[in-house]
């Protein structure tokens, strides 16, 4: 709660390119990363009539205490089908106890055009109105799945 009450959206963070990795989610990971939160990976594996096969897991990008966290800033909207399927499968294995995403709000948009960054996020890529109607059909399975939307109420300009 600390890392999500005290993130804001600095103007400066927009404008500045990403690489790997966006400036805001490289933030996000070391807020959490401060408090003891790790990128974590599974080895999973299935063990059928003695057969072992491996079925290795999407890294997470912040984990700790059952508690799996992705942030999509600015991928590409399949992502979520991942992530979901992740937090999915993790549940079912009783690795976690919930899966959080932190995304952008749709209302951003406006922010971003204004800026002239508009054609970096576009319609295809992480936000709110893409990733409901996947919570909502199912995608993440049984999982509980807890949603945070960063809004034009965090946005600041530096």
């Amino acid at each position: 709660m600390d890392v999500l009450s005290s993130f804001r959206l600095l103007r400066s963070d927009i404008m500045r390119p990403g690489g790997r990795l966006s400036p805001i989610s490289d933030k996000f990971n070391s807020m959490f990363a401060e408090r003891g939160w790790r990128e974590k990976g599974f080895d999973t594996r299935m063990v059928v009539d003695k057969v072992e096969m491996l079925s290795p897991t999407h890294k997470v990008d912040c984990y700790k205490n059952r508690v799996a966290i992705e942030i999509e800033w600015n991928n590409k909207d399949p992502f979520y089908d991942r992530d979901l399927n992740n937090f999915r499968l993790l549940f079912e294995l009783r690795v976690i106890s919930v899966g959080i995403i932190i995304t952008r709000c749709d209302e951003l948009q406006e922010v971003f055009d204004g800026l002239g960054k508009g054609a970096s996020y576009g319609a295809s890529t992480t936000h709110m109105s893409k990733l409901l109607p996947r919570i909502e059909g199912g995608g993440g399975g049984g999982c509980p799945i807890l949603v945070f939307g960063i809004s034009r109420r965090l946005y600041v300009e530096d």
